[in-house]
């Protein structure tokens, strides 16, 4: 995996280094003192995992997160654990406060390698119309139209059909990035929801099927603008 350090302490920034230095399939691409510097390399070669600092001067981790199109993996690393709850709703990959103990830095990187790994082998998109996904070594082709919601079960996630419900190991970002964006929608930190599957929506809640979706504020605006509303 390609990997980038963003943070504005060089010391920190140093710590980190070492540590993954310790495994084979992480590839240190570069290190910033600043989310800028992190948005052009970014640009310019394919970044796979960032280990996110989250108090930084101009642009903090949360900011530069929300600024993303398609995110890379997240780990995120602070002093703080007050920001823990907020940085949930970006589904990052693993939340640690330093100091960092090495058994929780190994359990994050370990985490992260098998979401990577995931994103290659679970799910695929051949086409906008469906998707194939494994389930004891067995692929099953799941038409997108089908697809009621989708809900984040930490690793893994559960795809909901009329018919059927799907439990994968896969990370629910990975997900939404394989769906079409013109027909799914991430709506609150644990779910995607096919848009036209939307039967209501009452103050922060949607009804699918009779299933009651929360909607998160971070989301909310966007997708009012995605509801066809007269």
């Amino acid at each position: 995996m390609n990997c980038l350090i963003v943070d504005d302490n060089i010391m920190a920034r140093a710590l980190v280094k070492e540590m993954l230095s310790h495994f084979e399939y992480l590839n240190l691409i570069a290190e910033c003192e600043n989310p800028l510097e992190a948005i052009n390399i970014m640009k310019r070669d394919t970044i796979d995992l960032v280990f996110l600092d989250i108090e930084m001067p101009k642009m903090n981790g949360l900011e530069f997160l929300g600024s993303l199109e398609t995110r890379p993996l997240i780990i995120l690393i602070t002093a703080k654990a007050e920001y823990a709850v907020k940085a949930f709703e970006y589904n990052v990959v693993d939340y640690l406060v330093s100091p960092i103990k090495e058994e929780r830095f190994i359990k994050a990187v370990n985490r992260a390698q098998s979401l990577f790994d995931s994103s290659k082998n679970t799910i695929e998109l051949p086409g906008k119309d469906f998707i194939f996904i494994r389930e004891k070594n067995v692929l099953t082709k799941i038409r997108t139209s089908e697809i009621l919601y989708i809900q984040a079960l930490g690793d893994y996630i559960s795809i909901h059909t009329y018919t059927k419900t799907y439990t994968v190991r896969l990370n629910l970002k990975i997900a939404e990035e394989k769906l079409p964006s013109d027909r799914f929608f991430r709506l609150h930190r644990s779910y995607i929801v096919a848009i036209d599957k939307v039967d209501s929506m009452e103050e922060n809640t949607v009804s699918i099927n009779n299933k009651l979706i929360p909607v998160g504020d971070m989301y909310r605006t966007v997708f009012m603008r995605k509801l066809n509303l007269l």
